[in-house]
């Protein structure tokens, strides 16, 4: 886990605000409470005072640094809702319906977000996914620099088992569906950047296909290889490769084997999947039977942090994706 470790000590230098809208789930609780006790975030739970100190009593935790934040009864709620109004009016919502909309836990955590009020917001231990990141688009924004909002994971090979040691991106797993040539550049684009800030790492990019360069022929494959065409042309100093098969993306010598003459000569940090169902069969592979940890979905192409977490994440998971969302938060 040493990668992540350094991603711990990046945090605890310079902690953020950061805002968890679901404070009746007990996971949330623990996780805000180690997340503070290990000094890498100010954490703002959004609740009623008296429910989420019950909350933490039958988790076991103290949570007496934290800030508890009622949605429902807080004074900057009609500052938020006029806020809300502005950012939705062109939508045809009225200043009723964003007064009605603004006390919803999630609604006023990513206005906090857009207003500076936090510096990032985790949710989806029990809102869904299409909850999370609709409401992070209308209220927090897509990023100037992305053409679209994707999803990825860290997947974190540290066990001595592991021959392939240290941090793997993983993208997209958990948002495009089935993303087209230009949306699969903007993915891996994207997922580069996060390499280099989050994991301070230089990216060398593999555009996953059941080919490894034109070994098979196939509309599958032509979409991979002008993906990859469009990465060059909008990022040409980008060390990626494509098509390429797994084995040859994190195994050079097989590489050698399959394709000599391509030049990428040190394994993929970043593994980018030609669609969500390969990608989510092969991060849940990788943690599930080869034991890898897997810290996300982390959502990438906002202009703040907001990330989503899987409904049957545990509260380590949470605290993870809050030590992301902090760093997130240092360079965007």
């Amino acid at each position: 886990m040493k990668p992540f470790y350094k991603l711990l000590d990046r945090a605890r230098a310079d902690p953020r605000r950061i805002v968890l809208p679901e404070s009746a789930d007990p996971r949330i609780v623990e996780a805000a409470a180690k997340a503070v006790n290990e000094g890498i975030a100010q954490i703002v739970l959004l609740g009623n005072a008296d429910a989420v100190r019950s909350t933490a009593q039958d988790a076991g935790v103290s949570i007496d640094n934290i800030e508890i934040l009622d949605s429902a009864t807080s004074d900057r709620l009609p500052a938020y809702a006029d806020t809300l109004h502005t950012l939705r009016a062109h939508k045809g919502m009225t200043r009723e319906q964003a007064a009605a909309q603004a006390p919803d836990p999630l609604w006023y955590a990513n206005l906090m977000v857009h207003t500076g009020d936090a510096d990032g917001c985790v949710a989806g231990a029990q809102y869904t996914t299409a909850d999370v990141v609709r409401t992070a688009l209308r209220l927090v924004g897509q990023h100037e620099n992305y053409d679209l909002v994707s999803s990825f994971f860290i997947m974190m090979l540290c066990r001595p088992f592991h021959s392939l040691k240290g941090a793997l991106i993983f993208a997209d797993c958990g948002l495009i569906i089935e993303p087209d040539a230009g949306q699969l550049a903007q993915i891996a684009i994207a997922a580069a950047d996060s390499a280099r800030h989050l994991l301070k790492v230089e990216p060398h990019i593999a555009m996953l296909s059941f080919s490894t360069h034109g070994s098979a022929e196939h509309p599958f494959v032509d979409k991979v290889v002008e993906a990859t065409r469009l990465v060059l042309a909008a990022r040409p100093e980008l060390h990626i490769v494509g098509d390429i098969q797994l084995d040859a993306a994190i195994v050079p010598e097989i590489l050698a084997q399959k394709a000599p003459d391509l030049e990428f000569d040190e394994r993929a940090n970043i593994l980018i999947f030609p669609n969500i169902e390969s990608g989510n069969i092969a991060y849940k592979l990788a943690e599930r039977i080869g034991q890898a940890d897997a810290i996300g979905p982390i959502l990438q192409g906002l202009k703040r942090p907001v990330n989503d977490l899987s409904r049957g994440c545990s509260a380590e998971d949470v605290f993870r994706v809050i030590a992301v969302t902090v760093v997130q938060s240092q360079v965007l």
